[in-house]
């Protein structure tokens, strides 16, 4: 008998302005992919919530900041095996406006341990989750180094 997988599906905010853009960092409890990692703001849909909802909370519990507005650009699948449990994961990737405020994680106790806004010119591939490197051609950032070359 196969290895059970389970699904998941999660909305993921992108959020960038011309030179940068917003990240969280994976904690500890990170159920998918490694801690450590920069990550997009987003998460997780419940049972019976809608992908908006979802991005709304979790873009809040994550930066402390509230959607203006959003709009679906992609949706993209993922395998990962994190902490004994094989994932399919699909993420929903939003290009959002936000509310203008300060940043600070609200749920301290979830998968996000810190918030940035990241200069698309210091991102390197090793230190992001494979959501947010794939966020970054929706976006069409470029000078995004793969090994330090200045």
């Amino acid at each position: 008998m196969g290895e059970h997988v389970r699904p998941r599906v999660s909305a993921y905010a992108i959020a960038a302005t011309e030179d940068s853009l917003l990240l969280t960092q994976l904690s500890d409890a990170s159920p998918v992919f490694t801690p450590g990692l920069w990550h997009l703001p987003g998460g997780g849909i419940d049972p019976g919530e809608q992908p908006m909802e979802a991005l709304e909370r979790e873009l809040y519990e994550e930066t402390g900041l509230e959607l203006h507005d959003a709009h679906l650009v992609d949706a993209r699948s993922y395998a990962a095996h994190r902490l004994g449990v094989s994932w399919n994961l699909v993420g929903l990737f939003y290009l959002v406006d936000l509310k203008p405020g300060p940043l600070m994680v609200t749920k301290t106790d979830d998968s996000t341990c810190a918030v940035t806004w990241m200069p698309l010119s210091g991102l390197e591939h090793s230190k992001l989750s494979p959501a947010a490197i794939d966020s970054l051609g929706m976006i069409g950032a470029r000078g995004v180094r793969t090994v330090d070359t200045h």
